[in-house]
């Protein structure tokens, strides 16, 4: 356990201490930071303190205003990284717990931080990881009979997404404008969608619908994908990880592997109407990631089996994670049902796709013997188009 006191639902335990990218209304310059508690604890601050032999020579990656650096530097160096920040908050160590000039510099509370994006975004790929939501959206557009594409089932479906228009949680995404149809009307058709790890994006169906054949989705998605402040790393997630699914048919043999990587992480969609006087906002989806068919690493595998390299910084998206019951459909497009359905929000309000002024928040965690694995928030809101 830590000296610095965590709520046990608090999503940042000392199990959990994720990487992020804040700066204060005293100091703008941009830190490296890891949360624990209602806290932030400055990296830059406590350099001095990483010198073991893999990050020894490396230090100054925890002054640079991205996690680039420190990603590039490797596993041994992320898990030495770990395993030296577990000791120096531990209860009994008192290298940080009794130096009060050096608690006062290095720690920040998170209410008095401005969070940024954790990494400079090179590329975002998106991919079609669950099998559910994938039935669902293939069932409304093409029928029960051809609800999988033939290669679906063969490998992680993915397209490339836009990272100039990838924001930190927290700014708003406005209503994009496009063209539609002739006949399609004025356009609405704003949805979200929940992926791991750990994003939303908010997609245009209707522009989607008219632009995106023969080449796929390009305005409809590429105006706002909002994510997480926090970075958790992959050991905290390991206690949670779970048996793969079952695979049929078998993947070919650069997809396969035998050890388990599918995670246990409870998700949750809420939506806030523009009209919404409560401040209990009704969730729409709980969902499991474990309802992901293809894996992380198989998702990697294939992006990169024809040499296509990856960069320090890249953001993989999982897809839209939907489970086989209504209440874990990830995205707005399969709970209105393609618009057929109303949602109910509360107070009145209903809806079958995002208005503007409606308020997206996912939220995320593993559940552990009394503590929590969480990835904060993850919010936005929506902004009326420009007007031409």
């Amino acid at each position: 356990m830590s000296f610095v006191k965590v709520e046990e639902k608090s999503d940042f335990s000392y199990h959990n201490l994720p990487y992020g990218v804040f700066s204060t209304p005293d100091n703008s310059r941009h830190r490296i930071g890891v949360a624990i508690g209602d806290q932030i604890l400055d990296l830059s601050a406590i350099k001095h303190l990483f010198n073991g032999p893999a990050l020894g020579p490396h230090q100054d990656v925890f002054e640079q205003p991205t996690l680039n650096a420190f990603m590039a530097v490797g596993y041994d160096a992320w898990r030495e990284a770990r395993k030296c920040l577990q000791m120096l908050l531990a209860a009994n160590e008192s290298t940080l717990r009794d130096d009060a000039s050096l608690r006062s510099r290095a720690f920040v509370q998170q209410t008095s931080a401005v969070m940024h994006l954790p990494a400079e975004i090179g590329d975002y790929t998106d991919f079609y990881s669950s099998k559910d939501h994938a039935t669902n959206v293939g069932i409304m557009f093409r029928g029960k009979e051809n609800a999988l594409m033939p290669n679906w089932l063969r490998l992680p479906v993915g397209y490339h997404g836009r990272a100039s228009s990838v924001v930190v949680s927290g700014a708003p995404i406005r209503r994009p404008r496009g063209q539609m149809r002739p006949d399609a009307g004025k356009q609405k058709l704003v949805t979200y969608s929940m992926q791991c790890l750990f994003l939303f994006y908010v997609a245009a169906r209707d522009i989607q619908a008219w632009e995106y054949v023969p080449l796929g989705p390009f305005l409809g998605k590429n105006f706002g994908t909002t994510i997480s402040p926090w970075v958790v790393p992959m050991e905290a997630l390991m206690p949670f990880v779970e048996p793969n699914p079952v695979q049929d048919p078998v993947p070919l043999p650069y997809l396969r592997h035998d050890d388990p990587y599918t995670f246990n992480i409870n998700l949750f969609v809420a939506v806030k109407g523009v009209c919404h006087n409560r401040q209990q906002v009704r969730v729409m989806c709980c969902v499991s990631s474990q309802y992901m068919y293809w894996s992380m690493k198989q998702q990697l595998a294939h992006h990169t089996v024809n040499g296509c390299n990856v960069r320090p910084g890249d953001l993989l998206a999982s897809g839209t994670i939907s489970g086989p019951d209504p209440e874990s459909f990830g995205s707005m497009l399969e709970l209105s049902w393609r618009g057929s359905k109303t949602i109910d929000l509360g107070d009145g309000e209903t809806r079958t796709f995002l208005k503007d002024g409606d308020e997206v928040t996912l939220t995320g965690h593993c559940e552990g013997r009394g503590y929590r694995v969480g990835f904060g928030l993850c919010e936005g809101k929506i902004l009326p188009a420009l007007q031409q």
